[in-house]
């Protein structure tokens, strides 16, 4: 295919791409004016198309005329329910659960909180999920034209990591996407599909440098932002090596890519002595190379900024300078659900062509008989557990996510993530969330004008006053007394922003000591816990609250300090 080719093939499929895009958002746009109606039409195109499955039947969908009707004969439920006929979805039964022919694979969930779950991908998921990503991209290239046809660095994970007995391929949907690409579109993306074979995920960061140093970068794309400031980091780290690679045109034999995926890249890796020389002359100047000035086209960063992630975003000054970041939306294996229209904000508004949602006040999670609200009833600035219907096969199904209304774009709420429900800690009823630790250490953070690359707050028991304990690595760059410090300021921000933490603080709990463990012991408790839950490592997020008295006995701690100025009470 000739250059002259190629690149008239690309200004048109932009072109269309663009129209196709445009009228999408548009269509979107129109829809959040009426979610009570949308969302009416929705649920009843699910539950038509599903009534004559197993389930359907069981639970009477052909009966059903009213939202109260489906309220009335299914009760909320969680994947366990699904479970038994999830399994005979993976051996090809499709009709106990499905009105779809076909399922494309199933995509697995993180395992971040549980063992991975199976989501059936099918011709209505796949058309969803690539519609919530083409409304979010026409958002940042409206805000963002310079990033338009510029090559995008993105990991992802394999879409065919194993089959079902049916031959049904399991894996990550985002793989599969990528895999689907048409060929004249691959161009923009530095990461071919192959590379979602890589298994080591140090060996993937590399050969995402190797791929992406010689081009223009526009764009940054992982819904995780550790795995942004893992890859900048490996850049510093390996510098030279990355260098020699591009100056010869190899890939180091010292990381770990399969002989098939190294085979199929030989066609990209090309000797670019000029790119080399130029990355070497930025090395000597700065003394490291960093993506800001590796890449002074760099436009947008796109990741996950909500809940307990948001802490990475403090490191990417040193490596990104003042890069714009957009958050991706509330994104999981089970779909889209809200998309955000403007940058450095974890808000978006909900998705309401593609699911049909229910949402239940925090507060009454464990009632029997909970308050239930549909998307045009909820209220800003109330927190709820989001609750879905979908057009695969999950009904009233509780993620179990909770997540902020923010306010409302026209007459559609916008949402932020907070927390997984279960990420609560309670030793004496003080009830922590995750997103109370890790919002208060990010303020603590800025008050000190410090960064921590990893931290995980858990319960350590004591028979007179249980306290909290700060893990922190050895190898973190902070000092003794900074940690101490920052420890008390951390029970600071925490007794301002849960009154009920406060009042035990004053009674039943010790202030939040410092415990020191070996180095990189964290990210191998991360390891191990991924390799039991069979999670992926771009997935993945590292717990910043656990609620397990046993989590000091799993990380080997080598110091504990105590503050010895008592917080202010």
């Amino acid at each position: 295919m000739s250059i002259m080719f190629l690149w008239l093939a690309r200004k048109v499929l932009a072109f269309f791409a663009k129209r196709q895009a445009r009228r999408w958002a548009a269509a979107f746009d129109q829809a959040t004016h009426s979610p009570r109606e949308v969302q009416q039409a929705l649920w009843q195109r699910i539950v038509q198309r599903h009534r004559h499955t197993q389930f359907g039947q069981e639970h009477r969908f052909d009966a059903m005329r009213t939202l109260a009707d489906f309220r009335r004969h299914l009760p909320i439920r969680c994947y366990e329910d699904f479970e038994p006929y999830m399994e005979q979805v993976k051996r090809g039964k499709l009709d106990v659960l499905l009105g779809d022919s076909r399922v494309l694979m199933f995509a697995l969930t993180s395992g971040t909180t549980a063992s991975r779950k199976f989501i059936p991908v099918t011709e209505q998921y796949l058309a969803d999920y690539r519609r919530g990503w083409t409304i979010w991209g026409i958002h940042v290239y409206q805000a963002h034209p310079d990033a338009l046809m510029r090559p995008i660095l993105q990991l992802v994970s394999d879409w065919d990591e194993f089959r079902t007995e049916a031959g049904i391929p399991c894996g990550s949907v985002s793989g599969l996407t990528a895999h689907m690409q048409k060929r004249v579109i691959r161009w923009v993306y530095c990461m071919p599909s192959c590379t979602a074979k890589i298994r080591d995920i140090h060996a993937k960061y590399y050969v995402a440098l190797r791929l992406s140093l010689p081009r223009p970068l526009g764009m940054i794309i992982s819904a995780n932002p550790s795995t942004i400031v893992n890859l900048a980091r490996t850049l510093e780290r390996h510098q030279e090596q990355l260098i020699r690679d591009l100056y010869d045109g190899t890939l180091w034999s010292g990381v770990e890519v399969p002989v098939t995926v190294r085979e199929a890249l030989r066609g990209k890796l090309r000797r670019d002595p000029r790119r080399a020389r130029e990355l070497d002359r930025l090395a000597e100047r700065h003394g490291m190379l960093r993506p800001k000035d590796v890449w002074p086209t760099l436009t947008m960063l796109g990741n996950w900024t909500g809940g307990s992630v948001g802490a990475y975003l403090r490191l990417y000054p040193r490596y990104f300078g003042d890069t714009p970041v957009r958050d991706l939306g509330l994104l999981a294996s089970e779909g889209r659900f809200s998309i955000p229209i403007e940058d450095h904000t974890a808000s978006g508004i909900l998705d309401i062509t593609s699911h049909f949602f229910e949402f239940i006040p925090v507060a009454e999670i464990d009632s029997p008989q909970p308050t239930v609200l549909a998307a045009h009833e909820v209220a800003e600035g109330h927190d709820y557990f989001l609750i879905l219907t979908t057009a695969y096969g999950l009904y009233r199904y509780n993620i179990y996510d909770v997540v902020r209304v923010t306010g409302f774009y026209h007459r559609t709420p916008m949402i932020a993530f907070l927390n997984k429900g279960s990420h609560f800690a309670n030793i004496t009823g003080e009830k922590l969330s995750a997103f109370q630790v890790s919002e208060a250490m990010r303020q603590a953070l800025v008050d000190l004008d410090l960064a921590l690359n990893n931290y995980t707050l858990a319960p350590c028991w004591d028979e007179e006053r249980p306290y909290y304990g700060l893990f922190i690595e050895q190898n973190e760059p902070v000092s003794k007394a900074q940690l101490l410090r920052l420890a008390e300021v951390l029970d600071q921000r925490l007794r301002q922003a849960n009154s009920e933490y406060d009042e035990k603080r004053k009674s039943r709990l010790e202030r939040i000591r410092v415990l020191v463990v070996a180095e990189n012991a964290l990210a191998e408790w991360d390891r191990q816990r991924l390799r039991r839950s069979g999670g992926t490592p771009e997935q993945y997020k590292h717990p910043v609250l656990l609620p397990d008295f046993s989590f000091r006995d799993q990380v080997r701690v080598v110091a504990e300090w105590v503050p010895t100025v008592p917080s202010v009470a």
